[in-house]
């Protein structure tokens, strides 16, 4: 398989440090408020990531980090008149929330910053007495990162130093009179006990503080990964410079780090990042008040990873439309022939067409059109009743459904991704078309298809799909 490397900025044949491994790494969200659509999308596409590598043979340790210690975290929960870590944890249980409802598997690992600081005070260490690193002389407690004494610095997104713009401390305005360069960037930051709270410092051979957002996952990537892994993933806004200086540090502490880097791209609403600074996200709860959380999981994995996807409920509820396609084939299946049983292995059931898109740097979108594809031949055989032939192409469809984190006769989509309310409502919604089909199929008996065509038309107009099968009549949303 080929994936896209940011770093060298082409496709190249995945070939992990280790044969039959992969070692994973996501920049995980900083828990500050509710994950809005823009949030989860690294989460679901590196998802699927991980689901592939697993087909294909791979045992995968996937690593997915969670920054709970952070300058907008501070913030926010002093705004809120909060503790921060409080904020934190409220925050990191609607993120479980929305990932546990899009299906998002549950990663090897998911360390949190605050529960790694002395392997961060360790890093910062090694940099200083290797000449990489220097505490402010003033007295702040401040360590910062020379960026004037790597030479590689700026070779991950394609920079010159000299080209690049200062990096501020949120908060800090005294903070650029303390660096050798406008450049260098915080790897510890001193405790301002003026401003923020005594249970946000830890100490440390420069005082009372708390690390650097880049230091966090640098320190958590190598205790969990090694020295070396094979990926290195995120968000795209997150290439410089969140990852540029991970790289940078990472690597003049003597390490391999990421192997390849892989970045996922924005969820746009009017052509602008989703962001709450924008004021324009939207939050995953908000979200599925209206729609399922599959159809918003399909709607997200049916764009290419790479991709800048611009957000609306009216593409959403075209993906949604034609997910439904998908169901009705899968449910009509089921009725005929009982079951659609998964192959004892996913990778036997894959469409060729589907397997060349996958390992073509994850191509959804004509992995996607592989399902549609095998849905179209199913659909012929429907008519000819239960075989062997719809079984395989049923099957199909699940093997290819389960890859993409889609697969609608998976349990957890019933039981978990619906409340109390919405099982009501769809016993409710069954015994009423019950009800009307009944109605019609005495009609049509009385040959009164006057009536009969009314009621077709009653169900139409309320957003059902009424089809007549040579096993009776079928309908859908």
């Amino acid at each position: 398989m080929r994936l896209y490397d940011t770093a060298t900025r082409q496709v190249r044949d995945f070939v992990p440090l280790e044969a039959g491994k992969a070692g994973i790494y996501l920049c995980g969200l900083t828990v500050q408020s509710e994950p809005h659509v823009g949030h989860v999308r690294s989460g679901v596409n590196f998802d699927v990531l991980r689901r592939w590598l697993t087909v294909r043979g791979y045992d995968v340790t996937f690593i997915r980090n969670i920054t709970d210690i952070d300058d907008k975290i501070l913030i926010k929960s002093a705004e809120q008149g909060r503790p921060w870590y409080n904020l934190a944890y409220a925050m990191r249980r609607e993120l479980d929330a929305a990932y546990d409802a899009l299906n998002v598997t549950a990663p090897t690992y998911e360390p949190a910053a605050t529960g790694h600081v002395p392997e961060m005070i360790e890093l910062i260490t090694r940099l200083v007495a290797a000449g990489h690193a220097y505490a402010a002389e003033d007295g702040s407690g401040d360590v910062y990162f020379d960026v004037r004494s790597w030479p590689s610095y700026g070779e991950l997104t394609g920079q010159r130093i000299d080209d690049m713009e200062a990096a501020e401390v949120a908060g800090d305005p005294h903070s650029m009179a303390r660096k050798r360069d406008p450049r260098d960037f915080a790897l510890w930051k001193g405790w301002k006990k003026e401003t923020e709270p005594e249970t946000a410092a830890w100490p440390s051979p420069w005082g009372p503080g708390r690390p650097g957002w880049h230091i966090e996952c640098s320190a958590m990537a190598l205790k969990y990964l090694g020295g070396s892994f094979d990926i290195h993933g995120g968000g795209v806004d997150l290439r410089f410079p969140h990852h540029e200086n991970e790289q940078a540090q990472s690597r003049a502490a003597g390490f391999g780090f990421a192997s390849y880097w892989m970045h996922n791209a924005w969820i746009t609403t009017a052509g602008e990042k989703m962001s709450k600074s924008l004021g324009n996200s939207l939050t995953i709860p908000s979200v599925l008040e209206r729609t399922r959380a599959i159809d918003l999981r399909f709607y997200m994995v049916a764009a290419h990873y790479r991709s800048h996807v611009e957000f609306s409920f009216e593409a959403l509820d075209e993906a949604a439309a034609g997910f439904a396609r998908i169901e009705h084939f899968l449910g009509r299946a089921r009725d005929l022939l009982g079951d659609v049983p998964l192959a004892e292995s996913v990778e036997t059931g894959l469409s060729a067409a589907f397997v060349q898109a996958m390992d073509d740097d994850l191509g959804t979108p004509a992995a996607v059109a592989a399902v549609y594809d095998a849905v179209r031949e199913g659909n012929k055989l429907l008519a000819d009743g239960p075989s062997d032939a719809l079984r395989a192409a049923a099957t199909s469809v699940r093997a290819m459904l389960v890859v993409l984190g889609v697969d609608p006769l998976d349990p957890r989509w019933s039981s978990g991704g619906s409340s109390a309310r919405e099982e009501r409502l769809t016993a409710a919604v069954d015994a009423l078309v019950a009800s009307l089909l009944e109605q019609r199929a005495a009609a049509r008996a009385a040959k009164d298809f006057a009536t009969a065509d009314a009621i077709r038309d009653q169900l139409k107009a309320a957003g059902i799909d009424l089809e007549d099968t040579p096993q009776g009549p079928q309908w859908s949303l």
